[in-house]
């Protein structure tokens, strides 16, 4: 392990959680996850593999200690399976959401204050999962239909989350 900048750098196998579930991960001992000093559950992180591939995630807890689900995007933009060595550089991640705001949610919420107030009562995670969904896709027209989408689901359901609601009023065709 190696601190530089507020960065921690140290190599690590990258293994597999089970067959079941098919994740990958790389494991992340207390001692880097104390160096930051995280106080509570929340432990987000800007993980850079190989130096290359840069995303933000969590510390996530097991048996002691911790781990970073590597994805199979990552995986392939790396070209490395389970049992290959990675080079991994951590720092906290100071952002105010912990995933970027979509340029067309930040607009949605500008213009819509009931859906800012509703966004922003969500826990952390849940917004983190809002930014996820509509941050995924590439096309301008699919982030626009879903912000004003999450955003009308939470002002029909008084700020809550209904996922198979959710996920239905997501399905319909954009207008």
């Amino acid at each position: 392990m190696k601190a530089v900048k507020g960065a921690i750098r140290f190599e690590a196998t990258l293994e597999k959680l089970s067959d079941e579930f098919g994740w990958h991960y790389v494991a992340v001992s207390r001692q880097v996850s104390d160096a930051f000093g995280f106080k509570g559950n929340a432990r987000r992180v800007v993980c850079t593999l190989n130096g290359t591939v840069e995303y933000q995630c969590a510390l996530m807890p097991k048996a002691g200690d911790f781990f970073i689900i590597v994805n199979k995007k990552n995986r392939d933009r790396l070209g490395i399976i389970a049992g290959d060595k990675v080079r991994v550089e951590l720092i906290r991640d100071e952002s105010k959401y912990g995933l970027p705001m979509p340029e067309e949610l930040r607009e949605v919420l500008d213009q819509d204050p009931e859906g800012d107030r509703l966004f922003h009562a969500l826990t952390a995670g849940k917004q983190r999962t809002m930014l996820y969904y509509i941050g995924k896709w590439k096309d301008i027209d699919r982030r626009i239909h879903y912000a004003l989408t999450v955003v009308e689901h939470l002002k029909r359901n008084d700020g809550k989350i209904i996922l198979e609601e959710l996920g239905d009023d997501l399905k319909k065709p954009m207008l």
